[in-house]
């Protein structure tokens, strides 16, 4: 019990110490996690029709 004990007093310890950011901050960064992840999405949708059209003309399906 007491090294469980121990590793909570540790770990709470740790977290003291982290740097957590601000809401705007943590807004901030999801809006361009966001952006980034529907920008790349565009991007693959993109070439996947121009690439599978191209494939369709070639086999002539």
């Amino acid at each position: 019990m007491d090294r469980i004990r121990r590793f909570i007093d540790e770990a709470w310890s740790e977290l003291k110490k982290v740097s957590w950011p601000t809401r705007e901050q943590t807004r901030n960064l999801t809006v361009l996690v966001f952006a980034i992840s529907i920008g790349i999405g565009l991007y693959i949708t993109f070439f996947d029709l121009i690439f599978s059209t191209a494939a369709q003309k070639l086999t002539g399906s």
